[in-house]
């Protein structure tokens, strides 16, 4: 084993500098573990699964890794410095890299998983050359321990540090390249305090020389780099991007006309944004036997809310979106402004930012009509949105003769899943009805609506078909429109015995939604 570390006037010095760094690539350790789960969850969808794959496969790693450093005998502390230069760079343009082969690999699972499992194994190689290094500093039970100690103590930092700092506020660009940096820095730190006790220091040399221009090339060019993969991606012009703590927004641009997506799918389009808003909207608005106060789940971008604003006796609007970026964008951005009529500034609107699941489980207020416009069912917290848990809170929630809607996927695409959140609401007990329509950019999309009166027995769909849908003005839809969004053929409803129930003892919405056809659109 490489001894150059020993006998020193610089022994102390050197031992608090292996402590430091013990603590320093445990941070970094588990803050790669983070970053590569969370590209994941953005560009795969399923948080749980891409989390649980992605944490498993990188502590495989460190596993092979692990076994793979009792074959270094030799230059220990040299090998150290390389792997953590290595860990540096391959850390640092993860995001990077694969935010600009997302538009060009597919499926983007191969360049995430290899370059997951990459750094894992460099991680995997960290503590036990760590440990021998400390070897001689303490004897063997006191080195084993202060070493997992600080090794656990930088986790527990970088994993605070991750949640409350860096995706919030460097978002997944930046966070890797500082967190790269980290392991630079150990790196750096130990070739010049022992320097003149390296047997072969010319390549390392050369080596650090290279990682300082890559540091300030990817720190430079890393965001134009992005842009550019998100250029590719979505084809259309990209005019407004951002990473958020809960979803990666992005906006473009097609002639006249803008779309929003987050993580990478569709939200509305400006060209036919009102197929889906209008339908979403005013069947609620006027079944509901009175609409002063009313709720709206997710709708940061305004777009539901200039819908109900049309009707002057509503008196509150209760906005409650997860993600505070989006109703910031739909309150300040221009092109939001513009599309929602600057609906978010308006005296009756309450901003909320809080998951909508925990907003109904406190909530001790009565609301006459409560909209859900929310993602899709991919993963597992936005399925608990379309559980029968949350629609009995949804229910209890309901003033007599309140109305509850929500989007429901396609009837299409996904024709399970749709059935799924219909069977799944009309299980709370109230009359219970679902309609469709045709939206140009994203397809055939559905809505699920239940009403809360005493009439279990009502056929909520003939009722639909009766309103007059004339109190406000619209862009398409009116009685005779509603008679075609409620049809739906011979075939639509006729094995919905066979379709199950999504509950949160058994959240099955993810996996049917993923079996969908989206491809064929």
């Amino acid at each position: 084993m490489n001894q150059v570390i020993l006998s020193t006037p610089l022994r102390r010095t050197q031992a608090w500098i292996l402590k430091a760094a013990v603590f320093a690539t445990g941070l970094s350790g588990i803050v790669a573990e983070y970053i590569m789960s969370t590209l994941a969850t953005y560009m795969l969808g399923d948080a749980v699964l891409q989390w649980s794959l992605t944490v498993s496969l990188m502590l495989f790693a460190m596993g092979l890794g692990s076994r793979v450093s009792k074959f270094i005998r030799n230059k220990l502390l040299e090998t150290f410095i390389v792997v953590e230069i290595l860990l540096s760079i391959i850390t640092a343009s993860s995001a990077t890299v694969t935010y600009l082969l997302f538009a060009y690999v597919d499926p983007i699972s191969v360049v995430i998983y290899p370059v997951a499992a990459v750094i894992g194994f460099l991680i995997g190689m960290e503590i036990p050359m760590v440990t021998r290094l400390n070897e001689t500093f303490a004897e063997l039970r006191i080195n084993i321990s202060s070493v997992m100690e600080l090794d656990y103590y930088g986790a527990l930092l970088g994993g605070l540090i991750f949640a409350f700092f860096a995706l919030p506020h460097l978002g997944l660009t930046y966070t890797p390249i500082c967190l790269g940096f980290i392991n630079f820095l150990v790196a750096a730190v130990l070739y010049f305090i022992c320097a003149k006790r390296l047997k072969t220091k010319s390549y390392i040399h050369i080596l650090f020389v290279f990682t300082v221009f890559f540091f300030i090339a990817l720190f430079t060019y890393a965001e134009p780099l992005v842009l550019f993969g998100e250029q590719q991606k979505y084809k259309d012009k990209v005019i407004y991007q951002e990473q958020t703590p809960y979803q990666r927004i992005v906006m473009t641009q097609w002639k006249n006309h803008y779309w929003l997506y987050l993580n990478g799918s569709e939200q509305f389009s400006s060209y036919d944004e009102k197929l889906y808003h209008e339908p979403l909207v005013h069947p609620a608005m006027q079944l509901a036997t009175q609409t002063r106060e009313i709720l709206v789940l997710g709708g940061g971008d305004g777009l539901a809310v200039r819908e109900i604003l049309k009707y002057p006796e509503v008196k509150t609007i209760t906005l409650v979106d997860l993600d505070p970026a989006m109703t910031r964008l739909g309150k300040h951005h221009s092109i939001l402004i513009t599309l929602n009529n600057q609906s978010l500034w308006d005296k009756k609107v309450k901003i909320i930012n809080q998951d909508g699941y925990g907003f109904l489980l406190e909530n001790k207020n009565l609301y006459d009509v409560i909209i859900i416009d929310l993602p899709d069912p991919k993963t597992a917290d936005l399925a608990r949105l379309y559980s029968k848990e949350f629609y009995l809170m949804a229910r209890g929630s309901l003033s007599h003769g309140g109305v509850v809607v929500t989007q429901a996927a396609s009837p299409m695409f996904s024709r399970e899943a749709f059935l799924t959140i219909y069977k799944t609401m009309k299980a709370v007990g109230l009359p219970t009805a679902a309609y469709h329509n045709h939206i140009p950019t994203m397809g055939e999309w559905g809505w699920v609506i239940a009403w809360n009166i005493h009439n279990p027995d009502l056929n909520l769909k003939e009722h639909l078909r009766t309103l007059p849908l004339d109190k406000v003005e619209t862009f398409f839809l009116d009685r005779e429109a509603m008679m075609g969004l409620t049809s739906f053929g011979k075939d639509m409803f006729s094995d919905l015995s066979a379709v199950k129930i999504n509950s949160e003892h058994n959240l099955i919405l993810p996996r049917i939604y993923h079996s969908g056809r989206w491809d064929f659109y």
